[in-house]
């Protein structure tokens, strides 16, 4: 997964595609737009036989660019850095910064794959898609874009509740102190903690809470596990939270009607 601040300092979490997507995404859009110059030559060889040897030759030079450059660059284009290939894969290709790419993005992937996939039969693609992290073809570099998964499988909310015997410690507890980094990091252990190896969630575990400790207070009870303490804080940081986000609207939603009314009061 690669991370993408973008100019709102917002970070994005982008699933660049695997090598094995890609070549099979690739190999999808040439199967298309092979079957598509095929079908036109035919058309073209029914319709024009009366033509000369130069104009049949043309009439074949201009069905190629069509299909070969001219498609792939207009669908990309319109559809913002998709294909047939890409829809079946689940794939789409963005620039480098996250954002949709745009006509000339779509221009330089076309006139480099004519190269690379073309007249190399896919050796060139493949060999540069191959050496490097985002399995970002020739194209790719040249146009700075890449490409990265759509449909990533939805991770289910794993529910954090305060254990019952740290409740009255939970609700007493200084946890304000706590980092946003941290607090996410302890959130992430508990939704991933399931599917660790015993050793490593133990190591982990008390590794986070020793973290924690160090801005939350008084400590536990003795005999609490590092494990019930992460998911007394979380829960607990999650629910003050909650109740103050509550708090804050209904605030603003009473200040609204009371502007509301001020024109009208008396």
């Amino acid at each position: 997964m690669s991370s993408i601040v973008t100019g709102e300092a917002v970070v994005l979490e982008l699933r660049p595609a695997s090598f094995a997507t890609r070549a099979l995404g690739l190999l999808l859009d040439v199967a298309f737009s092979v079957i598509l110059l095929v079908a036109i030559l035919f058309g073209l060889s029914a319709a024009g036989e009366g033509l000369d040897e130069a104009a049949t030759r043309a009439l074949i030079l201009v069905g190629v660019v069509f299909c070969l450059v001219i498609v792939p660059v207009g669908v990309e284009t319109l559809s913002r850095g998709l294909s047939l290939g890409k829809l079946a894969t689940g794939l789409r290709v963005v620039r480098e910064d996250g954002g949709a790419i745009r006509f000339r993005h779509a221009v330089i992937r076309g006139l480099t794959g004519f190269l690379e996939i073309y007249l190399t039969f896919g050796g060139i693609a493949l060999t540069v898609a191959l050496f490097n992290d985002k399995s970002r073809r020739l194209g790719d570099l040249m146009a700075g874009t890449y490409a990265v998964r759509t449909r990533v499988p939805v991770e289910q909310p794993v529910p954090v509740f305060v254990p019952q015997r740290l409740k009255a410690w939970a609700a007493a507890a200084d946890i304000g102190r706590i980092p946003d980094a941290t607090a996410r990091r302890a959130t992430q252990f508990l939704r991933q903690a399931a599917r660790m190896a015993p050793l490593s969630r133990s190591e982990m575990a008390l590794s986070i809470a020793t973290e924690l400790s160090a801005h939350v207070a008084p400590p536990p009870p003795p005999g609490t596990g590092p494990d019930d303490y992460l998911a007394a804080v979380v829960a607990e940081r999650r629910n003050r939270e909650l109740t103050r986000l509550a708090q804050s609207r209904r605030r603003n939603t009473g200040t609204g009607e009371r502007l509301q009314r001020l024109p009208f009061g008396s």
